[in-house]
């Protein structure tokens, strides 16, 4: 997955750059920049540091990694904040960008940052996760790069108030649990009140129905738990009476199985490429929207048996712009749904039905609620 969010100790991380939220000076700092040195070695570093120089915000610079499992460290000057007027914005920008752009040259699959001046230099968590998650996004669409954004902990890191509110409303408007416990609620006090003549056939013993609840959250209200009574209601609906008819056989006999096997849609990787195609995207394009890598993808297009998993499914509906109906078609091919059931799920919901597919930004989303991250 070429860009992740994790929550760890950034010196505990491997990867073939170490960002270090370095002190301007040439001398060792507090939070992350002491962290580094110490688990990196201070003598071999800060020799290093003195070659640099004194730095000035948005400038970054290389030095051996040492002692860290890394190839090198990056280390880049970021701002303190004062109100958003004096370039902290743009300073915080240089950071990500000066460091990616050294790590390319550097020839590294791989770089873990910080939240740079999120820290003791008071930076709003929110607005700097923005900048970062933009800034990353840019880059990647033009590199193969692994780019980890690392957490010491869940106070480290916050998405927009407006956005979580919104989101968390969503979920409160959607989220069936609750709603399950009022149907439940209101289908016992409306069979409390049932009248055996009205609603059981004249045949079946006088007694009360009974509420059966079925994986999917929907209701039937049946005579003794049995299939085989008359149904008098389903979700709430209006009663209805009548015998619940036979299922017809999968396979009639009349039918030869090969000949239904004919029958079958489209695969999910024909199904995909078919929307690709209509899309107009090349398929680097897709693959680094939908934050999934080459080798991953090429196994999809090569393989038209493919099973995907649900993730990824879904990261390639968002990086082609389904909408809601079209995303649950394509997981249909592979035997998934967006249920109201789940909060991943909700979060997927909440963000196609808004028309808005930054799959980092959702990603972000997701990690606040502790749901898997979309891609690979």
């Amino acid at each position: 997955m070429p860009l992740q969010i994790i929550r760890n100790d950034i010196t505990k991380v491997s990867a073939d750059a170490i960002v270090n939220t370095a002190n301007p000076k040439v001398a060792v700092g507090k939070g992350t920049d002491f962290s580094v040195y110490t688990a990196a070695g201070w003598d071999r570093l800060l020799e290093e540091r003195r070659k640099i120089g004194e730095m000035t915000p948005g400038q970054a610079a290389a030095t051996p990694a040492f002692d860290l499992d890394a190839r090198y460290i990056i280390h880049t000057v970021g701002p303190a904040w004062q109100d958003g007027e004096h370039g902290e914005k743009e300073a915080v920008a240089k950071c990500y960008r000066n460091s990616l752009a050294i790590a390319a040259e550097l020839g590294c699959g791989s770089i873990a940052f910080p939240m740079i001046s999120t820290g003791t230099y008071g930076f709003p968590k929110d607005e700097a996760l923005k900048i970062a998650v933009a800034e990353i996004s840019e880059f990647l669409m033009d590199h193969d790069m692994d780019v980890f954004i690392v957490v010491f902990d869940k106070l480290a890191f916050e998405i927009s108030g407006k956005l979580f509110s919104d989101i968390e409303e969503y979920i409160s408007d959607h989220y069936v649990e609750q709603a399950h416990g009022e149907q439940r609620k209101a289908a016992a006090g409306y069979l409390s009140g049932l009248s055996n003549e009205e609603h059981f056939p004249q045949e079946a013993p006088a007694e009360k129905g009974s509420l059966k609840e079925y994986d999917d959250g929907d209701f039937e209200v049946i005579y003794d738990d049995e299939l085989t009574g008359p149904i008098i209601a389903k979700t709430m609906q209006k009663p209805v009476t009548g015998a619940v008819e036979e299922e017809a056989p999968l396979f009639p006999s009349e039918v030869n199985i090969d000949d239904f096997l004919k029958k079958m849609d489209k695969s999910f990787s024909d199904y995909l490429f078919d929307l690709i195609d209509r899309s107009g995207m090349k398929d680097p394009d897709v693959y680094k929207k939908a934050n999934i890598d080459r080798k991953l993808f090429s196994k999809i297009r090569s393989n038209p048996d493919y099973r995907p998993s649900k993730r990824t499914a879904v990261a390639l509906a968002i990086a082609l712009e389904l909408n809601l109906d079209e995303t649950l078609d394509l997981l249909k091919k592979v035997g998934y749904t967006l249920s109201d059931s789940d909060i991943f799920d909700l979060i997927i919901r909440f963000f196609i039905e808004r028309g808005e597919y930054d799959i980092n930004e959702i990603n972000c989303a997701l990690y606040k609620y502790d749901q898997p991250l979309l891609g690979a």
